[in-house]
């Protein structure tokens, strides 16, 4: 029962309080292309995709979230959201007391079946109350299926170098172009040597590695828009379909068609 309505009831139990909220809600709809400029939040936020995909960017890095993941996202970090594809976005906010709400750097996160409805139910009814029976329940099964997230390994760490930043800004910029580390080493004004140690500092990445998970982070948004993974595969650099494919089921354990489903097969919210 939300509170408007208890509001409206007649009872002898006292309402309420806003100090009492410990879950905040918010549900939204965005089309592809659509931005959500910088931006923070004075309590941990998972933001979740039920359709579309999300990419969140932070002075740390950046975050590719496709549909029925999410992204923890801690407080006070300035971060903007880009959609790809419709993107129906459940948010959950969580009071700086809940233990699971120490979150400390963002992550992207696996989202099961049962987490999936117990989030669009939390954000129907939400805000959720500590005093309310049913609200604790809710609260109580969102923190035990929170605790127990598996990570996914779509995170692109930002390099804080300027030489390095020049090289990253290039690279996204042209994820297609078979340029040598050389070739880009020279544009970035910093020799092949340096730029390599500045990626593997900075980023904790190999410059090839994090060249190859910046094409996959852009490979997802782009299969997110509509593009067939033929198209996909030789705009981020890839030689083939299938070498696109091999690097895809490297990291992510499944292929491109396979990835959305069949968990992801649910009807939009």
């Amino acid at each position: 029962m939300s509170s408007l309505r208890q509001r409206k009831t007649p009872s002898l139990q006292p309402l309420p309080e806003e100090a009492d909220i410990r879950i905040w809600g918010l549900a939204t709809t965005y089309s592809s292309g659509h931005e959500l400029p910088p931006h923070q939040h004075p309590t941990a936020q998972l933001v979740y995709a039920s359709r579309g995909v999300m990419t969140v960017h932070t002075e740390a890095g950046t975050w590719v979230v496709p549909a029925h993941r999410a992204v923890w996202v801690p407080p006070d970090t300035e971060h903007r959201i880009s959609m790809s594809g419709e993107v129906e976005m459940r948010t959950v906010y969580l009071a700086r007391d809940l233990p699971i709400a120490e979150v400390t750097q963002c992550s992207v996160v696996n989202v099961s079946p049962l987490l999936r409805e117990l989030i669009l139910h939390a954000v129907e009814r939400a805000p959720l109350y500590r005093t309310v029976p049913a609200h604790a329940n809710l609260i109580g099964l969102l923190i035990d299926q929170l605790e127990a997230l598996p990570a996914v390994p779509l995170q692109l760490p930002a390099p804080r170098d300027a030489r390095a930043k020049r090289a990253a800004e290039w690279l996204r910029g042209n994820p297609g172009d078979g340029a040598s580390l050389e070739r880009i080493a020279r544009r970035a004004g910093a020799s092949k040597r340096t730029l390599e140690r500045l990626f593997l500092v900075e980023t904790g990445m190999s410059f090839g590695l994090w060249r190859q998970q910046l094409r996959l982070m852009q490979a997802l948004e782009r299969l997110a828009a509509g593009e067939s993974v033929t198209e996909v595969a030789l705009a981020v650099g890839y030689e083939s379909t299938s070498a696109f494919i091999a690097r895809f089921r490297q990291v992510l354990g499944t292929t491109p068609g396979r990835y959305y489903t069949p968990k992801d097969s649910h009807s939009p919210v």
